[in-house]
């Protein structure tokens, strides 16, 4: 349960703590653009709210100090390049804040991941500076040249090992062929599973979703290698390549637009998992943590409603 927290604000709090060894791994690996892209973020994510707060002649200090905007900001910020243009954090932050939880009334009230809703707006409309990732360690005046004035991109830039991967397969090549290994992507998720760890340590979220959400991939990625495995990702590399860790603990375990049922949580997670390795193997798009989730928040509704608990002494 999470009844240990008895309020927005902690809960929110926990989840940023455990954001921390995440962002620590992409700050060693791509140096000052995730931070400055927090700080954009961040800042855009309050301004936004307030605004429309404003608008909704709502109060403004209590929405904006319970953390959700907050976490909504980091979500975003580390699920996107770290060098991308600061228009495209501005622009997906105020998405996520607007189309994914002001016009539906506030937190508590949003059908979708705010924060992937953004992302995959972002994904869809602006795809080269999306998919475009530092290539090595950048400064701090190096990564405000790039993000403000777009310069020093090509000699800084490159695509995601899981998209090289994606090509490459796409190509004919066979994974014997490829080099599936990365350190760095390893290590960012390593630091995300981690901070997962401590939120089911610390009851901030269901261990169903997360769990389930890992066997999905696990089990289909394993049964897509019994056809022909020499054509697919194996197993641990759809584990530790793309945000799979960062969507187990922190974006399919959203409280609000995930299932709400014991069993509907494993559904919920164990069908995330499973989109996710069918739009990896199948689709156009390099990752698909977004887009799972996404297609699973639409269906929460008639899982819960089918995974409901019996009451004591009713028959069914």
């Amino acid at each position: 349960m999470i009844a240990i927290f008895n309020s927005t604000s902690q809960m929110m709090r926990q989840v940023i703590y455990a954001l921390a060894l995440g962002i620590i791994a992409i700050y060693t690996f791509f140096g000052w653009g995730v931070i400055v892209q927090i700080v954009l973020a961040v800042v855009t994510a309050l301004a936004t709210e307030s605004l429309f707060l404003k608008i909704r002649k709502r109060p403004i200090m209590p929405a904006i100090s319970d953390g959700s905007a907050v976490l909504t900001a980091l979500l975003l910020a580390v699920s996107i390049p770290s060098i991308a243009p600061w228009w495209v954090v501005v622009v997906g932050v105020s998405f996520a804040i607007i189309f994914g939880k002001q016009l539906y009334g506030g937190l508590g009230n949003n059908p979708f991941n705010p924060a992937m809703l953004g992302y995959a707006f972002l994904l869809i409309s602006y795809p080269l500076p999306m998919t475009t990732w530092a290539s090595e360690f950048i400064n701090l005046s190096q990564a405000f040249e790039i993000i403000f004035n777009l310069n020093l991109v090509d000699a800084l830039s490159g695509a995601t090992h899981l998209d090289e991967v994606k090509t490459q397969l796409g190509l004919g090549k066979m994974i014997s062929e490829i080099n599936v290994h990365s350190t760095t992507q390893a290590w960012v998720n390593m630091g995300f599973l981690l901070g997962g760890v401590y939120l089911l340590i610390r009851r901030v979220i269901f261990w169903q979703i997360p769990s389930a959400f890992l066997l999905g991939i696990v089990v289909t990625a394993f049964f897509l290698s019994l056809g022909s495995s020499e054509y697919y990702l194996p197993v641990q590399n759809h584990l530790m390549l793309g945000g799979t860790m960062l969507g187990a603990f922190f974006i399919a375990t959203d409280p609000v637009s995930a299932s709400t049922t014991p069993k509907g949580r494993l559904i919920y997670g164990f069908l995330i998992g499973v989109l996710i390795v069918i739009i990896r193997t199948f689709g156009n798009y390099p990752d698909s943590v977004a887009f799972a989730v996404l297609l699973m928040n639409i269906t929460v509704p008639l899982i819960d409603y089918y995974t409901q608990p019996r009451v004591f002494g009713k028959s069914e």
